[in-house]
Parts: structure tokens; C-alpha cells; sequence
């Protein structure tokens, strides 16, 4: 796969995770996470059970192993994101979730020896910068050692670790196996985890009523999760995993975006002006790792 096209699909999965996540904190909001997780997963199971079920047989323990780790790592963190989501302020959360960007690079360079230059690490740092004030509202939220304090901010640190792990854990499943197969393997376990659940506390009869009443951002959620996942997936087999996160991982300046349009927020100049440094910043990046 070539680069530009890796680049490609990294920009369909930000594009995908912005609408995504808007859909997610209604969804979560609606049903609550352990649901909305499910409908995520399930659809991923069946979705892409097609383009995977002659690849099963070739599995050996090592891949087992490696994707074993990735669907606890994901139902580990999505639970802790979910959650921070859904008790905190958007304003709170987002920022503190953010911080799984400058984690990932340092997985990636440390663990996987990814080659970066200078002006992408420092392109990087802009977009981290650029997000982090875009989903500020206030300048004092910008101290993070006061957000401790804040309900949802722990769930949401420890939210931002697991996710870290879940990106660097799909590049290097994608790479050694593939991105189809560890996308389902991973919702697949979601499916399991939540639905057992669900099942043992009988939530399932009242999921089929949730759905049946708010489709709308229960099956946007659940498609536009799973699409993210996948191109993220095959953005990382082309370029290198830092990039693809770095290029993904701004679709939150573009959940504040659609809050803007959508919601009819107001922008504050520091969040405006953040919004422009991560956009900016994606689209150098991008034209530096060609």
C-alpha cells in the first residue's frame, strides 16, 4: 500500500471518529456505555465476519496472544472512555483523553523504532497543542493538575492510557496480521465482555426497546466507529503508527466543529485558533510523510 494512500485512509478515519464520537455521547447519554459498546462490537462481529473467516485457520498462538491483549486493551479503555464521556464536562474530558496522542508516539518510537524527523515530531506537537485548546473553553482547565478534581477526569486518564495502547496495539495487529482480523477480533471480544453482561444483569430485552426507539446515533455510532477502526487499521500497514494517530486524533477539532454548526456553540478565540493550528498542523504533517 502507498503512502498517500495510508494518509488517505487515516483522513477517512478522523473524518469517521469526529461524526462517530458526536453520535457516541448521545448514544452513551441515551443507553448508557456498556450498551452502546455492544452495538459497536456486535456490528463489527457480523460486519466483517465475511472478509475474515478464511484467515481464522491460519492463527497461531503468537497471533492469539497478540489479539487476546488487544481485545482487553479495548474493552479495558473503551469502558474508561465511555464512562469519562458520559459523567464529565466535553470540556474536561476531551483534552485529558488527548494525551493518548503524545503516548502513542512514544510507543512507537521507542517500541517499534519508527523513523520520524523533526518536522514531523514538531508538527505533532502543534496538533497536540492545536487540539488541546480547541476543546478548552476556559484557560484554566489548561491545568491539569487541578482537573484530578473534576468528575470523570480520572476515569478519562486512565481512559487516555488505554486508548494509547489500543492505537499502538491495532498498528502492530494490523501489520503482523491484519487490520480486518484484529478490528473483528477485538469487537468481537467487545460483543462477548458486554453482551455476558448485559445478559446476567437482563438488559438485553430492554436494548432491542433502545434501539427500536433512538436508531439514529445507536446505528451512527456503531457503523462510523467500526469504519474508523478499520482505516485506521490500514493507514498504520502504509504509514507509520505516530502519523496515522497524529492525523486521526484531530477529528476531535472536529467534534468542536460540529458542537459549532451543529449545536450552535460559540468558539472562543484561543479554541478557534486551536482548531486552525491542529488543522494546519494535520494537513503539513501530511504533506511531509509523502
Amino acid at each position: 500500500m502507498s503512502h498517500s494512500l495510508g494518509i488517505l485512509l487515516a483522513f477517512v478515519a478522523l473524518i469517521s471518529w469526529g461524526f462517530g464520537d458526536f453520535f457516541i455521547q448521545k448514544t452513551v447519554r441515551i443507553i448508557g456505555s456498556w450498551k452502546a459498546l455492544f452495538c459497536i462490537g456486535i456490528v463489527g462481529l457480523f460486519g466483517l465476519f465475511p472478509f475474515v473467516v478464511n484467515d481464522l485457520a491460519r492463527l497461531d498462538s503468537t497471533d492469539f496472544i497478540l489479539l487476546g491483549l488487544l481485545g482487553l486493551v479495548v474493552v479495558f479503555a473503551s469502558l474508561f472512555d465511555f464512562e469519562a464521556l458520559r459523567q464529565g464536562k466535553i470540556s474536561i474530558i476531551e483534552p485529558i483523553i488527548g494525551l493518548e496522542l503524545p503516548i502513542v508516539v512514544g510507543l512507537s518510537v521507542t517500541l517499534t523504532r519508527e523513523s520520524i524527523t523533526s518536522a514531523q515530531l514538531f508538527l505533532m506537537g502543534v496538533v497536540f497543542v492545536g487540539i488541546v485548546s480547541a476543546v478548552t473553553t476556559h484557560y484554566t482547565h489548561l491545568h491539569y493538575h487541578k482537573r484530578i478534581f473534576e468528575k470523570g477526569a480520572i476515569l478519562a486518564g486512565v481512559g487516555a492510557i488505554g486508548m494509547a495502547l489500543t492505537d499502538f496495539l491495532v498498528g502492530v495487529s494490523s501489520r503482523e496480521i491484519s487490520p480486518l482480523m484484529a478490528i473483528w477480533f477485538a469487537h468481537s471480544f467487545l460483543t462477548i465482555i458486554c453482551g455476558l453482561r448485559l445478559f446476567s444483569r437482563g438488559e438485553t430485552v430492554s436494548l432491542v426497546s433502545d434501539i427500536r426507539k433512538h436508531p439514529g446515533p445507536i446505528v451512527g455510532q456503531s457503523i462510523l466507529d467500526n469504519l474508523a477502526w478499520v482505516t485506521f487499521g490500514f493507514a498504520t500497514t502504509a504509514i507509520p503508527i505516530a502519523i496515522t494517530t497524529t492525523i486521526v486524533e484531530s477529528y476531535i477539532a472536529l467534534t468542536v466543529l460540529l458542537g459549532l454548526f451543529v449545536n450552535r456553540e460559540k468558539l472562543k478565540p484561543h479554541q478557534l485558533i486551536g482548531v486552525i493550528m491542529a488543522i494546519a498542523g494535520v494537513i503539513a504533517l501530511a504533506y511531509f510523510s509523502f
